[in-house]
């Protein structure tokens, strides 16, 4: 018998009025994600002397608790770098049992930038995890994501 594993996608856009150079200095430094991250997550970083720009093969550990408050290590890999265009970061440890963010940028005209993020992610648990994706996975990511637009326009006003 074929198991099928339910692959979820999240996508994300946001246009803001930046320089790409701009936008792309403060998202590819990892010491600014918690300026993005929801307080209620209890996101911390772990790794000890984070360089200023990611960089493929770069391991980042961070602690989050997304659920009851109980505390997740959550251990990232920075798998592909195209400086001002795109980097991609999969989780090693961690909530998910797959785990594939794709962030994104491109101008626009008018000195406004598109920002994407394309998140690729399999629950873990089989079909247990799947019951809470719809009450409770979903929600949260939703809910995660739109705090980091509104912190995103508050840090990039047009």
């Amino acid at each position: 018998m074929v198991k099928t594993v339910p692959v979820h996608t999240l996508l994300a856009q946001q246009v803001i009025t930046a320089r790409r150079e701009q936008a792309w200095d403060f998202f590819s430094n990892p010491r600014n994600l918690p300026q993005v991250t929801p307080p209620g997550l209890g996101f911390t970083i772990l790794t000890p002397d984070l360089p200023s720009q990611v960089y493929a093969g770069l391991m980042i550990a961070y602690r989050v608790r997304p659920l009851a408050g109980i505390p997740l290590t959550w251990l990232t890999e920075i798998t592909h770098v195209r400086p001002g265009e795109y980097f991609i970061d999969e989780q090693r440890v961690g909530p998910y049992a797959v785990w594939h963010h794709e962030h994104w940028f491109r101008e626009v005209g008018g000195g406004r930038l598109e920002l994407s993020d394309r998140v690729t992610y399999v629950l873990p648990f089989g079909p247990l995890g799947n019951l809470a994706h719809p009450w409770l996975v979903k929600p949260q990511l939703d809910r995660i994501f739109a705090f980091r637009q509104e912190a995103v326009r508050r840090l990039f006003p047009d």
